[in-house]
């Protein structure tokens, strides 16, 4: 029988529960007020026959700020790196990769799925590619030896803890490429922040390369969307070849809306992700429960490693206490700071990893 006390107690207003503070990775993000309004009010047409005018003015945006052509709006960077190595081989081909690239690790062997080409990974220093490693990887003119004909760079190098390629490096490793008759891709899927880490332009990161694409869904905070870039011939095939994968949209004015709202607004809190996730690091080095390098941290990943316990139990612990971030390996755990990561959810952060495990 109920009492009077257990009816008060059900009249009580709940505490409502924390959101997460979500580090998982800067995919999670979610439109800004702007970006929504931006979106309702997006004039749009049919983009496969090429007349979504929002849709042209952000390709036309983006292919300026990269310093080539054009470009070509993509669902996503998976498909931006796929149609890459469509248009730059053929069946039977081999592209060189830096072995923790994302085009090696989490495009779920598309290149021989989609283009019948095969990676040639090679060991480099956190996530970047040097001049050396060209001519190492290069296959001898021989019939029982696939044709090298592309080399892919990855910035800032995800799988490495968000290393930023710096100009003189890469064109270092575009200049041994282009003497043996190979052509260059650039995974930009953060190359806004690695402009903001090297103060370099996004032309300048991306002029080495024949083509380069950059995201809109990372850490400018698009809901969707990439754009590949490159010269007119090679974009104009890439957009034939994105039909073929099933990437062709309609009214997606809606989507390119909100990329080219992040461009305009949302470049200039890069700064502050970056310095956030040093602030990450810092904390984390402080704990013999765990190793990290702060002075290694470019832009907004945080890898770090356990000392004392797997990553999963790591992982497991925070996410009780409503942090969120992914294991990286056994022993390995990443953490990526966004524009949805306030002040106030670093601080709830370092507050749990130092009552946890200092």
């Amino acid at each position: 029988m109920a009492t009077a006390s257990d009816s008060r107690a059900s009249q009580q207003p709940k505490t409502k529960k924390q959101d997460p503070v979500d580090l998982r990775s800067d995919t999670v993000t979610r439109p800004s007020e702007g970006m929504r309004e931006a979106m309702a009010s997006a004039e749009v047409g049919d983009d496969v026959y090429g007349e979504d005018p929002t849709v042209n003015r952000l390709q036309e945006r983006v292919a300026r700020l990269l310093g080539m052509e054009a470009g070509l709006f993509v669902p996503s960077g998976v498909m931006a790196n796929q149609l890459a190595l469509a248009v730059h081989t053929q069946p039977g081909d081999e592209v060189i990769v830096e072995a923790t690239s994302h085009i090696f690790n989490y495009e779920s062997g598309a290149p021989a799925l989609l283009s019948g080409i095969q990676l040639r990974p090679v060991e480099g220093d956190r996530g970047r590619l040097a001049p050396g490693h060209v001519a190492e990887a290069m296959r001898p003119e021989a019939d029982v030896a696939p044709h090298t004909r592309l080399v892919c760079m990855e910035n800032t190098a995800n799988k490495a803890g968000g290393v930023a390629g710096r100009p003189a490096r890469q064109e270092a490793v575009a200049e041994a490429a282009r003497s043996r008759g190979l052509k260059l891709h650039l995974d930009g899927a953060r190359l806004w922040n690695a402009a903001e880490a090297t103060g370099a332009a996004p032309a300048d990161l991306a002029a080495p390369f024949d083509t380069a694409w950059v995201a809109l869904s990372k850490g400018l905070g698009a809901p969707v969307g990439s754009v590949l870039c490159g010269p007119q011939d090679t974009i104009t095939r890439a957009r034939r070849r994105r039909k073929a994968f099933g990437g062709g949209m309609r009214q997606a004015g809606v989507l390119a809306a909100a990329g080219r709202y992040a461009i305009e607004h949302h470049r200039a809190g890069l700064a502050r992700d970056h310095a956030r996730a040093e602030r990450l690091a810092r904390t984390l080095a402080a704990l013999p429960a765990f190793e990290v390098d702060p002075q290694a941290v470019d832009t907004n990943i945080v890898i770090f490693e356990t000392t004392d316990m797997d990553a999963a139990t790591v992982v497991e612990i925070l996410e009780n206490e409503n942090v969120l971030m992914t294991v990286f390996g056994p022993r390995t755990v990443r953490a990526t700071t966004h524009r949805d990561v306030s002040g106030n959810d670093l601080d709830r952060t370092v507050a749990v990893i130092e009552e946890h495990f200092e």
